[in-house]
């Protein structure tokens, strides 16, 4: 049988308390589980029993070399619904200090930002199948910064994105 999807990941960081706080009000996740230095957290729009899990290393954690000097995992990627939701992510990111990038990958419209630990994750919308055209298949070779307000203008804030591509049509 084939993989149908990722059900969960799971991070090593310094302080489960902090990261709780900040993956909560950052992208909304919910504890759904917890115990003594590790916690299980749910996306809001989530249907897995946990899609994030924490593990607590302690202050003494150094950073992660992965993608510096050792191979490693280098982000995880949450898909939202809307630019909309895009938009308020973004102003959430940039007013926590997390966001570090946004990138146009032309099907995909995505945010980057590092968590208190250092490790990277990314927030993107996807174009739905039915706008992709030849035009935006050929923009694919070349990654552009994003803009958002163009992106809202084009497609509109409440187009429900992934239709056709990543959610069945």
């Amino acid at each position: 049988m084939p993989i149908k999807r990722l059900n969960h990941a799971v991070l090593f960081v310094r302080d489960v308390s902090a990261s709780v706080a900040f993956y909560q009000e950052a992208l909304g996740f919910r504890v759904v589980m917890s115990g003594p230095g590790a916690a299980f957290l749910q996306a809001s729009g989530s249907t897995n029993d946990h899609d994030l899990g924490l593990f607590e290393l302690g202050p003494q954690a150094g950073p992660s070399p992965a993608g510096r000097s050792a191979v490693g995992l280098y982000h995880l990627a949450w898909e939202v619904d809307t630019l909309a939701e895009l938009q308020r992510i973004a102003v959430k990111l940039s007013e926590m200090d997390s966001l570090v990038g946004a990138s146009d990958h032309s099907t995909t419209k995505a945010l980057y930002a590092k968590d208190p630990d250092g490790l990277e994750f990314e927030v993107s919308w996807l174009v739905p199948l039915d706008l992709i055209d030849d035009e935006t298949l050929a923009g694919r070779a070349r990654t552009k910064p994003l803009d958002l307000a163009k992106e809202l203008e084009r497609y509109g804030a409440q187009t429900r994105g992934g239709v056709g591509v990543s959610i069945p049509a």
